[in-house]
C-alpha cells in the first residue's frame, strides 16, 4: 500500500478523500468501503491518540491509503504516525523552508534522514523489518501544509526543499492568519491560495487542498490539484442527520 500511494501520487493520479475526525475505526472503514481514494486520519483536531489511529489503519486495511495528519510538525509525532503504518504524513504549520527540511528528514531513515528505528506495525512488528527499512525512504509521502500567511510568504523556498512530495493548502486556517477567519472566497485569500498553487506546480510538486463539497473538488481538480480532502466524517454525519430531521418535520 505504501508503494502504491507514493507511486500514484508521483505520477499525478487524482485522489479525492476525506478527513476522518471521529475516533472510530468503523468511520474510517466505512469511508474506505464506499470507495474514497484516500483518507486523512486527523490526529491534529480529532480527539484520538496514536493507538486509536492504529486501530483505524487496521480497520481500513488495504482498501485505500491512509495519511495521518499529525498534531504538530515535531519529529516525535511524525515518527509515531509512520511506525503505526501510515502511507505518509500531512504536517501542519510548515511556514518556512527550515521546518520543511526538518519534516522531510523526519520521514526518512539515515543516512537520508533522522527517523528513529523501532519495531511496530509498519515493520510488521519486526517480521518485515529489513524489507520495510529498505523501501520506506522511497515509499513514504511527506506532505506539508500551507495554512498560514507566513507559509505563503516563503512558498517558493518551501517548494524548493528536496524530499517534499506535496503541498496541501488549508484555506480556513490561512484565512484566519490573514485576519479574515472563514472568508476563504475573499480576494486576498484567493490570491494567496493561487500563489501557493503556482509555486507548487512550478516546482513540480503535487498539490492538495481542503474543500467541503463536490463542486469545489471538481473545480480544484481542473486547476491541477490532485490531493483533495473533501469534508470530514463529522460534517457528513451532522449534515445528513440535520437534513433527515428537517425533512421528517416538514409539513
Amino acid at each position: 500500500m505504501l508503494t502504491d500511494f507514493k507511486t500514484r501520487l508521483t505520477r499525478g493520479d487524482a485522489f479525492v478523500g476525506a478527513f476522518i475526525c471521529l475516533p472510530c475505526p468503523e468511520s474510517a472503514e466505512l469511508f474506505a468501503e464506499v470507495g474514497y481514494d484516500w483518507l486523512i486520519l486527523d490526529t491534529e483536531h480529532g480527539p484520538y491518540d496514536v493507538l486509536t489511529a492504529q486501530r483505524m489503519l487496521q480497520a481500513v486495511g488495504r482498501r485505500c491509503p491512509c495519511v495521518v495528519r499529525v498534531p504538530s510538525n515535531e519529529e516525535v509525532w511524525i515518527k509515531k504516525a509512520l511506525d503505526i503504518g501510515a502511507a505518509g504524513v500531512l504536517v501542519p504549520l510548515v511556514n518556512s523552508p527550515e521546518v520543511a527540511a526538518r519534516v522531510q528528514r523526519a520521514c526518512r531513515y539515515a543516512p537520508e534522514g533522522t527517523r528513529g528505528m523501532g519495531l511496530a506495525r509498519a515493520q510488521r512488528y519486526g517480521v518485515g523489518f529489513q524489507d520495510y527499512v529498505a523501501g520506506a525512504n522511497r515509499q513514504i509521502a511527506a506532505i506539508v501544509q500551507a495554512e498560514h500567511i507566513e507559509a505563503v510568504n516563503h512558498i517558493d523556498a518551501i517548494a524548493a526543499v528536496p524530499g517534499i512530495d506535496a503541498i496541501f493548502v488549508g484555506p480556513y486556517d490561512l484565512s484566519a492568519s490573514m485576519g479574515k477567519p472563514g472568508q476563504v472566497q475573499d480576494p486576498e485569500v484567493q490570491a494567496a491560495i493561487r500563489k501557493v498553487r503556482d509555486a507548487t506546480l512550478t516546482a513540480g510538486l503535487k498539490l492538495g487542498i481542503y474543500c467541503s463539497d463536490p463542486e469545489s473538488a471538481r473545480d480544484y481538480l481542473r486547476q491541477g490539484y490532485t490531493l483533495i480532502g473533501m469534508g470530514t466524517d463529522l460534517n457528513y454525519l451532522a449534515q445528513s442527520a440535520l437534513a433527515a430531521r428537517t425533512s421528517a418535520r416538514r409539513e
